[in-house]
């Protein structure tokens, strides 16, 4: 995954992302706040770049204090591929169950992959 860093990147994210509202709310609302000096440290990750499958936001990883607060753990992701969040669930690094965490969003199969994940890894989820 490519941590968006760049003004203009996350500008574009933010132009595509307000076409597909109100499916990409969980996501366009960091991608702003990350764009305009991101006072609440998150980082906003995409599959690719300009021709994105998926956008996660999330916290950085450094400013992780709990592994177990999956309120302060929350991701965010909007995907335009099922199979984007399949790959991203089961073999990333953006995404990894060495912590709890919350994962919203909006699309529908969403919670249906995170219990097939989950289950195929024998994790617990809530």
């Amino acid at each position: 995954m490519l941590i968006l860093r760049c003004p203009a990147q996350l500008q574009l994210l933010e132009e595509t992302l307000r076409k597909s509202l109100p499916t990409t709310l969980p996501v366009l609302g960091t991608v702003m706040t990350v764009a305009r000096g991101n006072p609440v440290c998150h980082e906003v990750l995409v599959d690719s770049w300009p021709n994105f499958s998926i956008v996660l936001t999330r916290l950085r990883p450094e400013e992780h204090r709990d592994p177990r607060d999956h309120y302060t753990n929350q991701l965010a992701v909007f995907y335009r591929d099922k199979g984007a969040l399949q790959a991203l669930l089961e073999g990333t690094e953006a995404v990894t169950g060495e912590r709890a965490f919350q994962i919203l969003g909006m699309q529908d199969g969403l919670d249906q992959a995170v219990q097939e994940v989950a289950s195929a890894r024998g994790l617990k989820v809530e």
